[in-house]
């Protein structure tokens, strides 16, 4: 059985599957817990083979052409939590060179991988942590449960609580963090978790798992199968969602419910933060994807700002030093 979200974790907000099923057509037109401490403790191997970052191959390109300012700080492998089927939970944190007396945002970083590999230390996404670092945020590049062995919304949870963990006072000042200031990014399976962080839950932007500005690159962020089949979905990227759902969205979204709770799309509404969005023209996600949030984000007068580029590069793949700065300029103007 699929684990029960938190009903506080994300705002405490629950939509009947017929109403967010209503609000993807608009769209289209604009487990039984068992308590950690008696579970054997299992932790995320990084050193595996799926933990290789989604950008294939090894040309350098999009975050791969930044090279890290010397004395950023690093804090790797620190536990934010234990999930219920014992799996230990861990983070990085990157932090500037040097910090003032005053505390400074944070930027929670949500690696790709089609919810089923990649890892928060592998090269190119501990490249993100160093550059959010960089630019003068606390970077936290964090790993979530994967699939196989967990399907939605065990992923969404895991990052819901990284963001709650990094709000404790002992945290916040551990890490010299403003928790009235987080925000999130995320490319590619990590963009649509980020996307519904920013969705998910209603009101304040600085309490629980709320966030106060989203960036995401190339995520898969309408997962219902209106959305899938008005974009040309490929039969991988339904593959790979049907696994990460753990059901196969079809012509009923009632027999899948999860394509809708997994689908950012379906969570807009007027309290949610700025979005960035970013996506390339010929990549492996529709880039209707994004289109279709950004709409549904402006329809709501929510503030967003879509870049489109040229190329079929994917993910952090897109993130070159244009498209750095626009994400950096985005999240100094909503975080400070």
């Amino acid at each position: 059985m699929t684990p029960t979200r938190p009903s506080g974790g994300h705002g405490g907000r629950r939509r009947r599957p017929a109403l967010i099923a209503a609000a993807i057509a608009a769209a289209l037109g604009v487990t039984f817990a068992v308590s950690a401490f008696h579970q054997p403790l299992r932790e995320i191997d990084p050193t595996a083979e799926d933990a290789v970052s989604e950008v294939a191959g090894t040309e350098l390109i999009g975050i791969r052409t930044f090279a890290p300012p010397a004395g950023i700080r690093v804090d790797a492998d620190l536990e934010y939590g234990v999930s219920d089927d014992g799996t230990l939970l861990t983070l990085d944190v990157c932090r500037p060179a040097a910090s003032g007396m005053s505390a400074s945002p944070a930027v929670v970083s949500i690696h790709g991988g089609s919810w089923a590999r990649g890892d928060k230390a592998n090269s190119d996404w501990r490249g993100v942590c160093e550059w959010l670092a960089s630019e003068g945020f606390v970077g936290v590049s964090v790993n979530y449960r994967l699939v196989p062995e967990a399907v939605f919304p065990a992923q969404i949870d895991d990052v819901a609580r990284a963001v709650e963990w990094l709000r404790e006072p002992e945290q916040a000042e551990r890490f010299g963090i403003d928790p009235a200031r987080i925000g999130a990014f995320g490319g590619s399976a990590g963009g649509n978790l980020a996307a519904l962080l920013g969705t998910l839950g209603e009101g304040p932007l600085d309490t629980g798992s709320r966030v106060a500005a989203v960036a995401e690159l190339s995520g898969p962020v309408g997962l219902g199968l209106g959305e899938l089949d008005a974009d040309a979905a490929s039969d991988w990227l339904r593959g790979i969602v049907g696994d990460y759902l753990g059901c196969e969205p079809r012509s009923d979204d009632l027999a899948c419910p999860q394509a809708i709770e997994a689908s950012a799309t379906a969570h807009v509404d007027p309290t949610d933060p700025p979005f960035f969005i970013g996506h390339a023209e010929l990549e492996v996600v529709p880039v209707g994807q994004s289109e279709r949030l950004a709409a549904t984000l402006r329809a709501s007068a929510v503030p967003v700002e879509l870049a489109v580029v040229p190329g079929d590069a994917h993910s952090i793949g897109i993130l070159d030093e244009g498209m750095r700065a626009r994400i950096a300029a985005f999240l100094h103007a909503q975080l400070g």
